[in-house]
């Protein structure tokens, strides 16, 4: 059981249940808990009295940085010559990636690592604006990279030596290319519904299924305990890999992408600077919405109905309803509506090729949402 507010903020504070296989429980094992504690109530059971005897101490760091440390090749890493800096934004995953890396022999320093449970007053979610420390602790460190991971260490973001944020799609992809491309590991990709359309093209390139499931890292758990899943991500920075448990963690994707930097002796920037010629460019943006009571269900249905045929000047050719509304538009870009499954919001995404018009399409979504 962990106390948490994962990614959202600390008054969102609350209880998450892993199961054996270490990762999210599956929706069966949720609905069972939700059961057993709906019986409980309704028979207004006394509490059990305290069996102490029944609490075993346990010390997990050093287990779990030993078992890590087997991920990487910790000989391209040193030989490399980069520097990183890390930002665990005040959370759970404060002096793991430093430990690793300056016990093998590559230089990390810290910024935000003391205990905080109000996260210094910032969101603690790897995105921008929260992560502005980071890019000013790169740029004046000169560091190669940052790595930054979120309240309950579990969602990753980066931040490139020219001080560009690295959004957690380009991550998923690049983690993707280096696996299956460099490393040639087998293995199937899962990613969530609101995941950018590059996954699909690298995913193509090395031959490998793709597997798309709703938005929640627990169905891309379930999916790599049933099937051979090399990697699988969401649209937050969460991302998992056969190489470990079935789950996301930060410091291990932290590892992975530094890994690539040594493999390639190249910066985050200019990585993606080669995936992006080889398939293209892909700006993704997503807005949150908070709204009158009634405005969410009425945008879920009017952007189910089928009437919308364009947006701006793109008309609309296909939509998609796994979870939440997806209209995929004429210029091979999309656009989806959803209903945040933690928060009272409307999420609005979007990607296209172009970055100015994935805004000028959020804008146009945003204020027919406003409009109903």
């Amino acid at each position: 059981m962990m106390i948490t507010a994962s990614h959202n903020p600390y008054p969102w504070n609350g209880i998450k249940y892993k199961a054996s296989y270490g990762s999210s429980a599956l929706p069966s094992i949720v609905a069972q808990i939700e059961s057993d504690l709906e019986v409980v109530q309704r028979a207004n059971v006394a509490p059990l009295p305290p069996q102490k005897n029944l609490i075993q101490p346990l010390e997990p760091r050093e287990p779990y940085l030993d078992t890590l440390e087997k991920l990487v090749d910790w000989k391209k890493l040193r030989d490399s010559g980069f520097r990183f800096v890390s930002d665990p934004m005040h959370g759970s995953a404060a002096g793991l990636l430093p430990k690793l890396l300056r016990r093998n022999g590559v230089t990390c320093d810290e910024i935000r690592g003391t205990r905080d449970p109000r996260f210094g007053g910032v969101h603690p979610e790897p995105i921008e604006p929260h992560i502005e420390a980071l890019r000013q602790a790169v740029l004046a460190g000169k560091f190669d990279a940052g790595l930054c991971a979120d309240g309950d260490g579990d969602r990753i973001g980066a931040i490139d030596r020219d001080g560009s944020f690295v959004n957690p799609h380009q991550i998923f992809a690049l983690l993707l290319w280096h696996l299956a491309g460099t490393r040639n590991l087998p293995g199937d990709v899962a990613k969530t519904f609101s995941v950018t359309k590059l996954i699909d093209k690298v995913a193509a390139k090395f031959g490998r299924k793709l597997h798309e499931v709703p938005i929640g890292f627990k169905y891309i758990c379930e999916l790599m305990l049933e099937q051979n899943i090399l990697i699988g991500g969401e649209e937050s920075g969460g991302i998992g890999t056969n190489l470990y448990i079935p789950e996301r963690d930060a410091t291990v994707s932290a590892l992975l992408l530094a890994e690539l930097m040594a493999w390639h002796g190249k910066s985050l920037g200019e990585l993606l600077a080669v995936l992006t010629a080889e398939f293209g460019e892909y700006h993704y943006g997503r807005v949150d919405l908070g709204l009158k009571p009634g405005q969410k269900e009425k945008a879920i249905a009017y952007f189910s109905n089928g009437k919308l045929a364009s947006i701006l000047e793109l008309p609309v050719v296909h939509r998609e309803d796994m979870d939440g509304i997806k209209l995929y538009l004429s210029d091979g870009g999309w656009v989806m509506v959803r209903t945040s499954g933690t928060e009272n919001l409307l999420r609005v995404y979007s990607e296209t090729s172009r970055a100015d018009t994935t805004q000028r399409v959020l804008k146009a979504v945003t204020k027919m949402v406003r409009n109903l």
